[in-house]
């Protein structure tokens, strides 16, 4: 008797020790959209610094999830499909997670490397690269992507591709033609030594079970006729990249943009057909002849340029397989869905260069002391995805599971 009184107590003390672990717990509602491999984030302050581990319940199983938890926020895969109209329960208890960290940012050699157990995903170069033998050193830059891999590792981005646009570089997102303390300035064609963007010192990276990414900071200089600089703008780019999904075949990356004007006068991003945004000069294998581009509203290279679209997915042959990128503009960015710049077929032997422009169609007036934002997911794959998968993608992005906090 006193054996079984003695078992059954210890039962109860580690079934509430186990349960006094719990910090939240959630439910996952699919809402009106089927979902898959959804990205989940949600906040829970009180988990803030505390290691963390997080477990789907179902039934009477729990599954280990993979977590990250940075500063008071959880972000996890919310794997496979899940239909429309059902839900999916979760527990979050203070512990260390088993699982290994597979998604690394790494800083050496002045960049930033994003890699998934060693595959690199993405690299952000924080120090000067500089231009070919010969070409002027105004065209010397850092604060840009470059490579950005397909999962195949087909690269997929291009600098200083050509004599004539010396100043595209992978993904930069330079502001084209402002009105900055009385006088217009150009950022993105630095030959006219107007302006330029420029890393501006602080960086942070981070590494996890869900994602990886950093932070960096960044300036739109302006190049004054003295010979001076002045700062115009104050930038933030959060860069966060997911785990391959589809046997490895497709990853999500995430590129938020917050800035605010550096001086008191603000400044006017006037309207022009190309700049800001998501700038994007794809690899000199994406031909008119060996690429496709095809936007949420059914245009091609043809006809996008000038149209505006939610998402446009750009997909071709290169020598080592196909690949492509799926890039999504969210819903609340200014002016959305955004305004494209897509070159004509016959640019420069049929190469590519693609610009969601936020100010094609309107200016944009920058007042100080507030702060301005865009955001914009990327998915890169092999081979190809359907018109259907990349709305289904888009659709997710601009409208993600619900996410309640159970007490």
């Amino acid at each position: 008797m006193k054996k079984f009184h003695l078992l059954s107590l210890l039962s109860v003390l580690i079934y509430s020790g186990v349960h006094a672990q719990v910090i939240a717990r959630f439910t996952v509602k699919a809402g009106k959209l089927n979902r898959y491999n959804s990205v989940i984030y949600t906040s829970v302050p009180a988990s803030a610094g505390i290691p963390v581990t997080l477990e789907e319940v179902t039934g009477n199983k729990r599954i280990p999830v993979a977590v990250t938890e940075r500063a008071g926020q959880l972000c996890w895969i919310l794997k496979g499909n899940t239909a429309a109209g059902t839900e999916r329960k979760y527990e979050l208890r203070k512990g260390v997670s088993a699982t290994d960290t597979v998604m690394t940012a790494r800083r050496a050699n002045g960049h930033v490397l994003l890699a998934q157990a060693g595959q690199p995903v993405l690299q952000y170069n924080f120090e000067t690269v500089h231009a070919p033998a010969g070409a002027d050193t105004v065209y010397n830059r850092n604060a840009f992507i470059h490579p950005l891999w397909a999962p195949n590792g087909v690269v997929l981005t291009n600098i200083f591709p050509n004599a004539g646009h010396r100043h595209h570089m992978g993904i930069w997102n330079p502001w084209t033609h402002t009105l900055f303390e009385g006088r217009e300035t150009d950022f993105w064609n630095v030959q006219k030594k107007e302006g330029k963007v420029r890393f501006a010192g602080r960086l942070e990276t981070f590494s996890g079970n869900v994602w990886c990414g950093f932070s960096a900071s960044q300036d739109h200089i302006a190049l004054l006729k003295d010979g001076t600089e002045k700062t115009a703008i104050h930038e933030t780019w959060l860069v966060q990249a997911y785990p391959a999904t589809n046997n490895g075949a497709r990853r999500l990356w995430d590129f938020t943009s917050s800035f605010s004007p550096a001086t008191p006068t603000g400044i006017t991003l006037l309207q022009y057909r190309y700049g800001g945004g998501f700038g994007l000069r794809t690899t000199a294998d994406f031909t008119d002849k060996t690429s496709q581009v095809l936007t949420s509203e059914g245009k091609t290279r043809r006809d996008a340029d000038s149209t505006r679209a939610r998402w446009v997915k750009i997909s071709g042959a290169t020598p080592k397989g196909n690949a492509g990128m799926l890039i999504m503009n969210y819903p609340d960015n200014f002016d959305s869905p955004e305004p494209l710049r897509v070159w004509p077929e016959n640019a420069e032997g049929g190469e590519l260069m693609f610009n969601y422009t936020p100010t094609r169609m309107k200016p944009w007036q920058l007042y100080p002391d507030a702060r301005y934002q865009l955001k914009y997911r990327v998915m890169v794959f092999n081979n190809d995805i359907t018109a259907e998968e990349a709305e289904a993608a888009w659709q997710d992005y601009a409208y993600p599971p619900e996410v309640v906090v159970m007490p």
